[in-house]
């Protein structure tokens, strides 16, 4: 089997295409709105910053917001949806967001650094799906860390799902307080978990603290923080299919889209498998929808440019077998 390494080097065709082509863009989190695709991803540039193992020449400094009419229908660039400078509390790094609607008004989730160095998540509504967003003058107490996923549940009710290792900062909450630390637990133990809570009635802070969402193995055990072929890693995404919550991730330095699934959306899950093997570049990142009874799974790579901080997004038909399964997808023929 290539290695990670060896895999990106090697020239595949892809099975889809790039999305957009006039910029760079990653992490696409897509929803059905008014019966219509919105794409909210991550825009990247090329800020010029030397890049490390902490991402920080992932320098996105404003969000762009797409629609389709389905997954093959041509996409439209509604334009800037929010920029860094009408975010009070945020410094730098707008990493992949998320979004939501309630009651006819939309909400937009994302990371920022705040002026202290710190990932907090951020929250901004808009009357429309593409927007413009309008920020809370701060971030939403209590948060941390990157990657909002926001899933509304058959009762009405919104969770919001967030969590990143390494530069994504998650190890530095161990304690329970915000600490400088970069180590990870020994591989033998329980490896850091993702984390959840409650959305408030008004979607902009959570009504309880964040608590972790337990990955388990089929014998019930927590995944272990050496198992990088189904930890979690970052990128969190939580969907619903025949009666069971899906709870998919990236495994990050294994670079998989994996998935675990259980009976309530604030777990515990059971790790299932992997529903995307490794893409060009670095980073994996991804959302799930359904539309006119058929899935559609969106992600990135890095086909456009070859480079790991300037990616593409794509889309893909995801299908389920008999028991519910995922048929694991091979971005490359």
């Amino acid at each position: 089997m290539l290695s990670f390494a060896a895999f990106s080097q090697v020239k595949k065709e892809p099975i889809s295409q790039p999305l957009i082509t006039d910029q760079y863009s990653a992490d696409p989190s897509a929803h059905l709105f008014k019966g219509k695709i919105y794409i909210y991803p991550s825009h990247d540039i090329d800020a010029g910053i030397k890049e490390d193992d902490l991402g920080s020449h992932f320098g996105m400094r404003d969000y762009h917001v797409f629609s389709q009419e389905n997954p093959s229908a041509a996409i439209t660039d509604h334009g800037v949806a929010l920029k860094l400078e009408d975010i009070p509390w945020a410094g730098k790094m707008l990493w992949a967001p998320d979004a939501a609607e309630k009651n006819g008004k939309y909400y937009l989730y994302f990371p920022a650094k705040d002026k202290e160095g710190i990932f907090r998540i951020g929250v901004a509504s808009a009357i429309k799906p593409e927007g413009p967003f309008n920020a809370e003058p701060s971030y939403m107490k209590g948060t941390y860390s990157i990657d909002p996923a926001v899933f509304k549940d058959k009762d009405g009710s919104y969770y919001i799902y967030i969590g990143g290792i390494w530069g994504g900062q998650l190890q530095h909450w161990k304690s329970g307080k915000h600490e400088f630390d970069e180590k990870q637990p020994a591989d033998n133990q329980p490896a850091l978990m993702p984390k959840m809570a409650k959305l408030s009635a008004d979607m902009k802070s959570i009504e309880s603290p964040l608590q972790n969402v337990q990955i388990l193995d089929k014998e019930g055990k927590l995944l272990l923080s050496g198992d990088h072929n189904r930890r979690f890693f970052e990128a969190p995404f939580v969907h619903f299919y025949n009666g069971k919550y899906y709870f998919s991730y990236s495994t990050g330095d294994t670079h998989f889209i994996a998935y675990a699934t259980g009976d309530s959306p604030k777990g515990p899950f059971t790790y299932q498998g992997v529903i995307l093997n490794p893409v060009q570049g670095w980073t994996n990142h991804h959302s799930i929808i359904e539309q006119n009874g058929k899935w559609y799974l969106y992600y990135h790579d890095v086909q456009m440019s070859g480079k790991t901080h300037l990616r593409n997004i794509k889309v893909t038909e995801l299908k389920y077998n008999t028991d519910g399964t995922i048929q694991t997808i091979t971005a490359y023929k």
